[in-house]
């Protein structure tokens, strides 16, 4: 009973059994339609956190992302947002949804790979990815939602937990190799301890010939400062947010040859999805635009050129990979890949493994070869040339809507 009463009480404004109700907006309405489409909508309150403190680069795509829905809401819908995780740590995120301590939220089902195994599963294999600095952070956060989408395991997991799923994966950026000395040979890396997360990252280190452990990201600067690990696989947005650059300043990031990534998803409660009217569904989802263009243009790529500058200032460098480890860390992910199809969360992993390849390929080449998008600098030269104007992302999000989002909009 205190939990039904918790979930009741979370959201304001809501009438029970009315989820769904009320007429809807065509997909494309201006906010002036949006905004005239809730006009008889009583007000909405919706608890969230964010990962970072307020006005961070880090939380910056959930900030933007909540105010749009605010202002195209005409105010009808607000969030009450907490920050820094205050409510729930990444790993409780599932449980603050189901027990009605927040009605959206960023999870990360990585953490709980017993509970969530075709979602870790879909993790795990993100090493097929471009590393690319902006071709990679566009085609790693395209193919996943099509795989998600098209995989009745893993939205069901979350439907299982109680929970909506409303952006199956998105992520920070390319993971790199942040050492505290210059590792990129096999014969260097050879005996490290490096903090990784997940089966897929723990593999590739024990193959470039180290050892995984496991540590907490603000716990990262101290672990890396102290010598408890020589190395930590993570995002450059992690790099800044955890603040351990100064402790790693060499990096490797490899376009050719790939970690597997950590990326986490969107979800709602589920009853608190299922009490609201069709046009704040609708709205929520529709401006998932802004949360996928601010997660490239306002978090992953700023966030890449104060790595780069952290990274400079504490005499290091981003480079690549020496042939042997490139090659080392290829014949891993080959077995990774491979090791999908006997893969027990699904009725036909073969299946699975090929619609990861299949749609990996396939949005590299949308991305390349039909909206031109291209690599004009690596991450060593991408603080010279990135700003806010520097990449046109409207045909990439319209393709991506368009072509994955549109059909699971609510109606």
């Amino acid at each position: 009973m205190a939990g039904v009463l918790a979930l009741t009480g979370c959201a304001e404004g809501r009438a029970a059994g009315s989820g769904g109700s009320g007429e809807g907006v065509d997909y494309g309405a201006t906010k002036e339609e949006y905004q005239a489409a809730f006009a008889e909508v009583a007000p909405i309150e919706l608890h969230t956190q964010s990962p970072a403190p307020k006005g961070s680069i880090t939380g910056r795509n959930v900030e933007e992302y909540f105010n749009a829905v605010t202002e195209w809401s005409d105010g009808k819908i607000t969030f009450e947002v907490s920050y820094s995780n205050a409510i729930a740590p990444p790993e409780e995120a599932d449980d603050a949804l189901l027990d009605g301590r927040l009605d959206i939220a960023q999870v990360l089902p990585i953490y709980e790979p017993s509970e969530y195994p075709a979602n870790a599963a879909l993790v795990e294999s993100s090493f097929v990815s471009d590393q690319s600095v902006v071709v990679g952070a566009l085609q790693s956060n395209a193919w996943p939602l099509e795989v998600a989408f098209d995989t009745p395991e893993i939205p069901r997991e979350f439907e299982d937990a109680g929970m909506k799923l409303m952006m199956p994966s998105y992520n920070s950026g390319s993971n790199a190799l942040f050492c505290s000395d210059e590792r990129r040979g096999l014969d260097a890396l050879k005996g490290m301890q490096a903090a990784a997360g997940g089966h897929a990252q723990s593999r590739q280190v024990e193959g470039l010939g180290g050892a995984a452990v496991s540590v907490a990201y603000p716990e990262l600067f101290e672990s890396l400062q102290r010598g408890v690990v020589d190395c930590s696989v993570s995002s450059l947005t992690v790099g800044v947010l955890g603040g351990f650059i100064e402790a790693a300043p060499h990096v490797v990031v490899d376009p050719e040859a790939g970690f597997a990534l950590a990326p986490g998803a969107m979800a709602m409660s589920q009853s608190a999805w299922d009490s609201l009217p069709l046009v704040a569904q609708q709205l929520l989802w529709d401006r998932m635009d802004v949360f996928m263009e601010v997660n490239l243009s306002g978090k992953i790529w700023p966030n890449i050129v104060e790595a780069s500058t952290q990274v400079s200032e504490a005499g290091g460098a981003i480079e690549t990979f020496e042939e042997d480890a490139r090659a080392s860390i290829n014949e891993t992910n080959a077995e990774l890949l491979d090791g999908l199809r006997g893969n027990e969360a699904f009725d036909d992993p073969d299946a699975f493994a090929d619609r990861v390849q299949g749609s990996s390929d396939a949005w590299l080449e949308t991305i390349e070869g039909e909206l031109g998008y291209t690599n004009e600098t690596d991450y060593n030269g991408f603080a010279d040339w990135y700003s806010a104007d520097k990449v046109d992302l409207d045909p990439y999000i319209a393709e991506v809507f368009e072509e994955i989002l549109l059909e699971h909009r609510p109606s």
